[in-house]
């Protein structure tokens, strides 16, 4: 396959090659524990900034490990005897993995990334050269067409999906495959579009050589391929999301004006999804003078879905201009050039009173629920990754909460989740706390405050008595009136559930 200024790919249609590859680049260890093992801590790190000299120095033996290292992943031409200890070479060359250069060295023709999966499976992600994060090529000098490698916003992409088995799911925009790679997993059926017919030539390649089953590729625009009466269990796309003036790079400008991308892809989302299937996305937004943030991203979210959306970072928009022209590698050719583009960036923010840019997650969930709940939230603070089981119960437990009454949740039983902490603030020797927080060390890592008969009822939630007969006995603890103390406290109850530091007993 042959694209504008960009190399030939390898042959998509190799299954029995691509399987023999895999067996040779596993038997050498070249997976992500084997790379960090020959490295070195220091030398991983360097890599995944694309700085490559670390790397280069750590592989200058003769093993087939840094022989598939400088191949792969420091794109070195390697000698062709050295290679054909490790790898079919003549196979390799057929199917267009590998092309010769000079006399007695041969190159590989794309960027092989060892991925670990989040069951620790050893998977290959396939790139253009020079586009793989980690790879040689670091950032800069990218033709329109270059499918990108799996970085740290794919990785978030598939930390934070719902992974429960599912009949169907659809990858829109599926760039070098990885979304695609962990549907297959747990989807009976997966499709995946793009509009770059690359990309979809490369997550074949993808998952071929990860040994992973195929996908239905399909090319065009976001749901363009899709027919209208197709629906689907999960719906996941990292989107070209960049708010920018054009489109000049395919792989990360939507075309659209400002984030018109980001919301049509979340507004076309909800007649797409099954009944409880989930539509996850990453998305910038803007931050728009004179408007809601959060009012602005309520009105994106689909009639019929719940929906919860995580605000992770905001950046004003001269930072956001420099990163993204800086991911072009624009601030490396004529200044004159760079200082233009810039100015064209802060030329359209300004047209559109756009103060800032946000960056986050938005999941959508299909609900036959008449009330939807829709939660936009900013949250900055470290998290642990996967966090897709933790999407999942988020939505469970509103389904809980919709079905409970005040009275109802009074009579249910709850049990404190694992890993939460309580911390008291206060004056040293003062004889009551001025605010008691709890605090979890899992899944989102939350923090909130509770008064004192929120902590006690926290404390002791172990399942065995319901909330009405913890609260009473607290309340001939402190002698309290019961009634008045079961009227105030399930809006503290509810929200410790909701925030998921107490989870419903059957």
């Amino acid at each position: 396959m042959t694209d504008s200024g960009l190399a030939p790919l390898p042959a998509s249609d190799r299954p029995d090659t691509a399987a023999r590859l895999r067996d040779a680049l596993l038997a050498a260890s070249f997976t992500a524990d084997g790379l960090l093992d020959l490295l070195g801590a220091p030398a991983y790190a360097a890599l995944a900034r694309s700085e490559t000299v670390p790397a280069l120095r750590a592989t200058r033996g003769d093993t087939p490990l840094e022989t598939l290292v400088r191949l792969f992943l420091l794109q070195q031409p390697v000698l062709h005897a050295r290679v054909e200890a490790v790898l079919p070479v003549e196979e390799a060359l057929e199917a267009g993995w590998l092309t010769r250069v000079g006399g007695d060295e041969v190159a590989a023709t794309v960027d092989v990334r060892p991925y670990g999966g989040l069951g620790g499976e050893d998977w290959f992600i396939v790139s253009d050269l020079g586009c793989a994060v980690g790879g040689a090529g670091g950032i800069g000098q990218r033709d329109e067409g270059v499918v990108l490698g799996v970085g740290g916003a794919s990785t978030t992409l598939a930390g934070i999906t719902v992974r429960t088995p599912v009949s169907s799911a659809l990858d829109l925009g599926t760039g070098s495959g990885i979304q695609a790679l962990h549907a297959v997993q747990h989807a009976t059926r997966v499709t995946a579009t793009d509009l770059n017919p690359r990309a979809l030539h490369i997550t074949a390649l993808t998952l071929a050589l990860s040994g992973a089953p195929a996908a239905d590729l399909r090319e065009g625009s976001l749901f363009e391929p899709v027919a209208d009466d197709e629906t689907f269990d999960l719906i996941v796309s990292n989107p070209p999301f960049v708010i920018s003036p054009g489109a000049r790079l395919t792989y990360r400008d939507g075309g659209m004006g400002g984030d018109d991308l980001c919301r049509s892809l979340v507004q076309q989302a909800g007649e797409r999804l099954n009944e409880g299937g989930f539509a996850q996305f990453l998305a910038n937004w803007q931050h728009v003078a004179g408007e809601d943030w959060q009012d602005r991203l309520r009105s994106w979210v689909p009639r019929g879905c719940d929906a919860w959306i995580v605000q992770r970072e905001v950046q004003d928009i001269t930072q956001y201009a420099e990163l993204w022209l800086r991911d072009a590698g624009d601030h490396r050719g004529d200044t004159a050039e760079y200082q233009a583009r810039y100015d064209a960036w802060l030329d359209e923010f300004e047209a559109r009173k756009v103060k800032a840019i946000g960056f986050g997650w938005i999941t959508l969930r299909r609900t036959g629920s008449a009330e939807p709940v829709v939660t936009v939230e900013e949250w900055p603070h470290p998290v642990e990754q996967p966090l897709g089981e933790t999407i999942r119960a988020h939505f469970d437990r509103l389904d809980y909460l919709r079905e409970h009454d005040d009275a109802a949740l009074l009579d249910s039983h709850f049990k404190l989740v694992a890993e939460v902490v309580q911390e008291q603030v206060g004056l040293p020797g003062a004889e009551d706390p001025e605010h008691v927080v709890l605090r979890q060390h899992r899944g989102m890592r939350r923090a909130t405050k509770v008064d004192t008969v929120g902590a006690g009822f926290a404390g002791v939630c172990d399942g065995t008595l319901s909330a009405g007969r913890i609260l009473d006995a607290i309340a001939q603890l402190v002698g309290e009136d019961p009634v008045l103390l079961r009227d105030r406290t399930p809006a503290q109850i509810r929200l410790l559930v909701e925030q998921g530091f107490l989870e419903p007993v059957s």
